[in-house]
């Protein structure tokens, strides 16, 4: 089944459990989580109280998204947190063998993030070690970007890949998703779909949930 995640990202931060409590009866099935360090990209969100206090706030799992230099410093700390998933990037992590074994050796599925001009070829060595791996159809640093349409094919190749080393890993997508990219970023191999300004800036987020939804189910019988 594929799955969305909506970002808190857009969200309203003054009223987060508000917010997730309204995507998640909209039907949610994770809450992605951005955190930034004002290094790796140019802006600084959020870090591990923040996601502490949102593990009280929901029971949907945590998907936690590691933008920032040297993760292997605060990898620890976010686990004790309450990740469910975490990512981290491979343009940040010389030592990413090390660094993934950290995170799948605490039990928490591990991912590993692209940017968009970065080769897939450079976690193919790493790639079994990985639960998902993370596409960034934006530049990552700020919400509401516009989506980058190469990122269909890059999902694509990366499915293929995949399949033809028979890798139990599935592909997440990140960056400008909305209701008229849905579908695409689906039949090109995308199993969890992150929406942050499509959801959070719908006047109903909770139906903007409901309608990508609706709109990756159309691929079902396909």
């Amino acid at each position: 089944m594929i799955q969305i995640a909506p970002s808190i990202l857009s969200a309203d931060f003054v009223n987060l459990a508000r917010d997730i409590d309204v995507v998640t009866r909209g039907g949610a099935h994770a809450i992605h989580v951005d955190v930034m360090d004002g290094h790796f990209v140019p802006n600084i969100t959020i870090g591990p109280s923040v996601v502490k206090a949102l593990k009280s706030a929901t029971r949907l799992p945590l998907d936690v998204h590691l933008m920032i230099e040297s993760p292997e410093r605060f990898i620890p700390d976010f686990i004790k947190a309450g990740a469910d998933m975490l990512s981290v990037h491979i343009e940040a992590c010389p030592h990413i063998h090390r660094i993934l074994h950290m995170i799948r050796n605490a039990g928490i599925k591990t991912g590993i993030a692209l940017n968009p001009g970065t080769p897939l070829g450079s976690i193919a060595e790493v790639l079994h070690l990985v639960h998902f791996v993370l596409i960034m159809s934006v530049n990552p640093g700020f919400g509401g970007q516009p989506f980058i349409p190469d990122s269909i094919d890059k999902i694509s190749r990366l499915a293929n890949v995949i399949r033809a080393r028979n890798i139990n890993a599935s592909i997440s997508v990140d960056g400008g998703v909305c209701e008229s990219n849905a579908r695409d970023l689906v039949l090109a191999g995308a199993q969890l779909l992150v929406a942050g300004s499509a959801v959070f800036n719908h006047s109903d987020p909770a139906d903007a949930v409901r309608r990508l939804i609706s709109v990756t189910r159309l691929t079902d019988n396909l």
